[in-house]
């Protein structure tokens, strides 16, 4: 946003939302965040305004309180009732898009420094000592580059471009002419090689320190210490590591004072603005997108953080999430500050730090599963922390974006793991016998799961070229069509298959369940065809019946009930007896 909304609105506006979302909302477990989409949506925004000359902050702050109307509006009809319509076919496109975006953005960035600090590929190793570069008067001067010297009150004879530092030859809009230039200034050497380090450096390191929980070396808490604030010592081995290696690596641009990055706005911005009248009411047309956006990105991850494996004791609270989202949304608005939302994987972070787990009595016994821990502080005290990181920007100053980059690279990463939609495409491209022993595999014929990624990996597809396309104001739109392009699924597939290939339980559980039926089948038909096909009824006195399997109606899913008519010879009765195989 060329620095309309910079880092310190983020912390303020995350710790702002976040701390009313803990202490107020349905479900604390959640965690707001800055997701993908959002961002896309914020990136078409203020690429429309700038193509049209509108102020980017006024016309976001109309649709921000259009878009908090509209989400109050959903929560008063009950339309959170809706996720039932949510399934893994949409969330995982969902998620496969905000990784992909997570990973893409991190690099483009990376290969966006390569402009910044570029240097020169056609070296003449023998000619280094002739390599020069200076700043010269532009030979034709277009209108803004005199707009500037008006300002300035100076002509381009008044103006000393040979002694000009590279920052005042950009600033006076001077041609830089020399062999040791590029088109935006001097060749810089090192700078770009050791932004690749750093952020290669800081996503390998990152992946390195969350899976050392599973090695060998020290104690199991300091190991569960390290890989619990992975990122966090990442961030800091590599700030240290920078800051002695000394080269000028591009760091992260805090304001020393705690005011907003842009001198030219302040913490109140106006709905009109600059902006003709009619932008108050056309607002409410990307408002409606911008709310469907909201809407999905708020309840698909809801419905993650409440699934029944969670076994969670208190309610999911949609609508009173919702309402606290929409709410805040509109208070960011009008502050200026970035729009949150619950995001995916940050809240499952959170709930998977939260497992309480039996304690192992014997040894190689697995612990057991017993719940989560529900309460509000763990979200309460990360966002009182990062409100309070405002007051932090001469620490914060010295992170080098490249790793900040690796981290949105790790998280992009790492986010993919776990997602069927991905364990599908690499079926592709393996034979049956390398294949693992994944339970949809059992049931549903291996074309059918070609199918069913193949039109997946298409809405995934058509998703990512609409967000670059000129058609991104209709990127929400496409999102809620995925649980329509679901709901035609059900002509192509059964019930059966589509249970097995798009049910939110998970992987793990359903192995589990399917293995235990096919053990009780086994154990059934074992006991029928003990004794020469004959079952034993043990009688007290020690008598026993046999009954031929022939004359028995078997079913392994259904219980056989056998009446049989008993004799007392003594007593000359008879007794009717009834039993269950």
């Amino acid at each position: 946003t060329e620095g309309r909304i910079s880092a310190i609105e983020s912390l303020f506006g995350a710790s702002l939302t976040g701390i009313a979302y803990s202490l107020f909302a349905g479900q604390p477990l959640t965690i707001l965040g800055s997701t993908g989409p959002v961002l896309v949506f914020e990136k078409i925004l203020f690429k429309f305004c700038r193509d049209y000359h509108l102020s980017y902050l006024s016309l976001r702050t109309s649709i921000g309180l259009w878009t908090s109307f509209l989400c109050i509006v959903l929560v008063a009809t009950d339309a959170s009732s809706l996720v039932c319509y949510i399934t893994r076919f949409t969330e995982e496109a969902f998620a496969a898009l905000i990784c992909i975006i997570f990973i893409y953005e991190a690099l483009e960035k990376l290969f966006h420094l390569g402009e910044i600090y570029a240097f020169n590929m056609h070296n003449n190793l023998d000619e280094l000592t002739s390599y020069s570069c200076v700043c010269v008067e532009p030979p034709h001067p277009g209108n803004e580059t005199l707009k500037v010297w008006e300002e300035r009150n100076v002509t381009a004879r008044d103006i000393p471009w040979g002694n000009l530092t590279v920052s005042e030859c950009k600033s006076f809009h001077g041609t830089f002419v020399g062999s040791a230039c590029s088109h935006h200034g001097p060749y810089i050497p090192d700078v770009l090689f050791w932004c690749v380090i750093l952020f290669f450096t800081t996503f390998f390191l990152s992946s390195f320190l969350k899976q050392f929980k599973t090695k060998r070396y020290f104690p199991t808490k300091v190991r569960s210490t390290i890989s619990d604030f992975a990122v966090f010592l990442t961030i800091v081995i590599m700030v240290v590591i920078d800051y002695l290696v000394g080269v000028p690596s591009p760091k992260l641009h805090v304001p020393e004072k705690f005011e907003p990055t842009d001198a030219n706005r302040g913490w109140i911005i106006s709905p009109l603005g600059e902006n003709p009248w009619w932008t108050l009411l056309i607002a409410a047309i990307p408002a409606l997108l911008c709310t469907i956006l909201i809407f999905m990105d708020q309840q698909i991850t809801a419905v993650i953080i409440n699934r029944k494996e969670h076994k969670l004791k208190k309610g999911a609270g949609y609508h009173l999430d919702l309402l606290m989202v929409g709410v805040m949304l509109g208070v960011c608005s009008v502050m200026g500050l970035p729009w949150f939302v619950a995001a995916t994987v940050l809240s499952i972070s959170h709930v998977n730090s939260l497992k309480v787990e039996s304690e192992c009595s014997a040894p190689g016994e697995q612990p057991k599963f017993l719940g989560i821990r529900e309460q509000r502080v763990t979200g309460l005290m990360i966002f009182i922390l990062m409100g309070l990181s405002v007051f932090m920007t001469s620490v914060l100053k010295f992170i080098p974006m490249p790793v900040l980059y690796g981290v949105f690279l790790y998280m992009g990463v790492s986010s993919l793991k776990g997602i069927q939609f991905f364990d599908r495409i690499k079926l592709f491209g393996m034979p049956a016998k390398h294949q693992p022993d994944l339970i949809y595999l059992r049931y549903v014929p291996l074309w059918k799961v070609h199918i069913f990624t193949v039109i997946q990996l298409t809405c995934l597809v058509l998703l990512w070229v609409i967000k670059a396309s000129a058609a991104a104001v209709v990127f929400p739109m496409m999102v809620l069509a995925l649980v329509f392009v679901r709901k035609l699924m059900d002509l192509c597939f059964t019930k059966r298959e589509l249970s097995w290939l798009d049910d939110l339980m998970p992987e793990s559980k359903k192995k589990k369940e399917d293995d235990k039926k096919k053990k009780e089948k086994e154990e059934a038909e074992r006991m029928l065809h003990a004794g020469e096909d004959t079952v034993h009824l043990p009688f007290e006195g020690g008598s026993l019946l046999q009954i031929p399997v022939k004359a028995l109606k078997y079913s392994p899913e259904k219980p056989v009930s056998v009446k049989i008519n008993i004799e007392d010879e003594p007593t000359k009765k008879y007794m009717d007896a009834e039993t269950s195989l």
